[in-house]
């Protein structure tokens, strides 16, 4: 890692370093609820990988390890930026206002969506690796034809940038100065593929080649991710054009709940990125400038504990849409060969009563 190119506010041991570019001064309570939001936020995952596992979910992909690079950039965002998220961003959204149990119905399959992507300044996830940095592009150029002052952040790993549609994303967003950032959050993993054999270079250094500021932040420090993605989030804005981030991070659980990471995945590579946990290392930096104490975490752990009864709850009891919901939507408007469709398979259905 070069680490003159890299920057980072938190060391693993918690302690507060300064960065020349790039800068945070929060309050005591911003801290704390930095810490309060990737806590919660693992909570939710960790339960919904349970309930996964349980067969009250269709699949989960987990976000643990990556609380840091989600919150940290979640909380840049102004009120009216929008995101195009990929399939993982549980942190981003976490940090939108959208409610867990709507990431779940997505993974129980009751719903199609799940939101509302205008209301809720949060895209739709998707599936298909790296289409929705072309999504975003074409967002924020948009945007700025409209002469909106808000940036769009569009989301992606390590394999997606690998993709074709990325490198068309990138071209496009510098060409047409689109106020977009790129956020890649490098896990080191593109499932069973690792990071070295996907580029031979930092993939932040891309950025130049498109004509576009690139930085490489310590993903797993909170409070570098928080000033990189603002400074980035405001160059956008201000009609400089886009900004590509690496979020150099890591994977700590399987890709999705599907996969078997220990297959693939050294286990002593775990061991070395968890002794650089983002919460250990938020909290470790809270504990020694006397921000919080254990009554503090063991309100957090509770509220964790509430918000994972409710989750539960809220899974298990979701009703099972209709059948028929999958012709809905189809066509933006009634169409007599779908109509005729549905009249069939509703009578299909019956048949079964």
């Amino acid at each position: 890692m070069e680490n003159e190119d890299f920057v980072q506010l938190l060391t693993p041991d918690g302690e507060r370093i300064s960065h020349p570019a790039y800068d945070v001064n929060l309050s005591k309570g911003q801290y704390r609820g930095l810490y309060r939001d990737m806590a919660l936020v693992r909570r939710m995952d960790h339960e919904a990988f349970a309930l996964q596992r349980r067969g009250e979910l269709g699949l989960w992909i987990p976000s643990l390890g990556q609380e840091a690079a989600q919150i940290g950039s979640g909380r840049a965002l102004a009120h009216d930026d929008h995101v195009f998220p990929s399939y993982r961003e549980h942190g981003v959204a976490w940090c939108r206002g959208l409610p867990p149990l709507s990431l779940m119905a997505v993974m129980r399959g009751t719903t199609n969506g799940g939101w509302d992507p205008q209301r809720e300044r949060f895209h739709l996830y998707t599936i298909v690796l790296g289409s929705q940095a072309l999504h975003a592009v074409g967002y924020a150029m948009g945007m700025r034809l409209d002469k909106e002052p808000s940036a769009v952040i569009a989301y992606f790993g390590d394999g997606a940038a690998s993709q074709g549609d990325v490198s068309e994303a990138l071209n496009f967003g510098a060409v047409f100065q689109a106020p977009v950032v790129f956020f890649c959050q490098n896990n080191q993993w593109a499932i069973s593929h690792p990071a070295a054999r996907q580029t031979g270079a930092p993939l932040y250094r891309r950025a130049q080649g498109f004509g576009m500021p690139g930085v490489r932040v310590d993903g797993n420090d909170v409070l570098a991710c928080l000033a990189v993605t603002r400074a980035a989030l405001d160059h956008a804005r201000s009609g400089a054009g886009p900004v590509f981030v690496e979020a150099h991070t890591y994977r700590m659980g399987p890709h999705t709940t599907s996969d078997d990471p220990a297959r693939y995945r050294p286990s002593a590579e775990v061991e070395e990125w968890g002794r650089r946990d983002p919460i250990d290392r938020l909290k470790r930096f809270l504990e020694a400038e006397g921000m919080a104490d254990e009554a503090f975490f063991a309100e957090v752990r509770q509220e964790g504990d509430r918000l994972a009864a409710e989750l539960r709850e809220g899974v298990t009891s979701m009703p099972d849409p209709p059948v028929t919901n999958l012709f809905d939507h189809v066509y933006t408007g009634e169409h007599a060969l779908l109509a005729e469709e549905r009249a069939w398979y509703q009578a299909y259905l019956e048949q079964f009563a």
